[in-house]
């Protein structure tokens, strides 16, 4: 490893890595997959990473619809929820981000205000009225080999920010990359898609 791989990988270790942070896409990313994605870092250490796109809908699959491959049925005046493209790994493994106000053996703290659980159970909550105060049900997940992620903010594929609940859930998706800028002191139009390397 070299001396500007090492300095990477020791900014990052300083900072906790990005466990908890946003990843803002840059203009220049080049995947058609992640262009404008807003992506909430779930885990991050020397052996990878993964996160869940927090501003792009799962197609036509709606919250009934993915209940009922659960076998459970969304009862008569149950909130209804959006149902997230969360990335393009597993994209049949559900998750459920959402506030500390609810708490299970399965539930993996990602901050102190911000929980992640993957259970069939959590579902059952979300119909009755036993769910957290905030959620985003999310199909998929992006991942990172070791030192892909660094490599890919090195070349500037994307921008960091402090997760923002506000933002997380909000119910605007189209905003949610420009508000992601924002927080951060960044307009959309400061950013250039041929920007040079650093």
């Amino acid at each position: 490893m070299g001396k500007k791989a090492d300095k990477i990988k020791m900014f990052f270790e300083e900072r906790n890595w990005l466990t908890g942070q946003l990843l803002i896409a840059m203009p220049s990313m080049i995947d058609p997959r992640f262009e404008k994605t807003v992506i909430l870092v779930c885990s991050h250490g020397p052996e990878g990473a993964m996160g869940l796109v927090i501003n792009r809908l799962f197609g036509d699959l709606d919250f009934g619809g993915l209940l009922n491959q659960f076998g459970i049925v969304l009862p008569p005046g149950a909130p209804e929820h959006l149902v997230y493209y969360g990335g393009p790994v597993e994209p049949v493994r559900g998750f459920v981000l959402h506030s500390s106000d609810y708490d299970s053996e399965a539930t993996t703290r990602i901050s102190p205000t911000l929980h992640l659980t993957a259970t069939v159970e959590i579902l059952r909550a979300l119909t009755e009225g036993a769910e957290p105060e905030r959620a985003l049900l999310v199909l998929g997940y992006a991942g990172w080999s070791a030192g892909q992620l660094e490599a890919e903010i090195q070349s500037n594929g994307w921008l960091t920010a402090p997760a923002d609940l506000a933002i997380l859930f909000d119910a605007n998706i189209e905003n949610k990359w420009q508000l992601a800028l924002s927080s951060i002191g960044v307009s959309p139009t400061m950013l250039s898609s041929d920007m040079g390397h650093a």
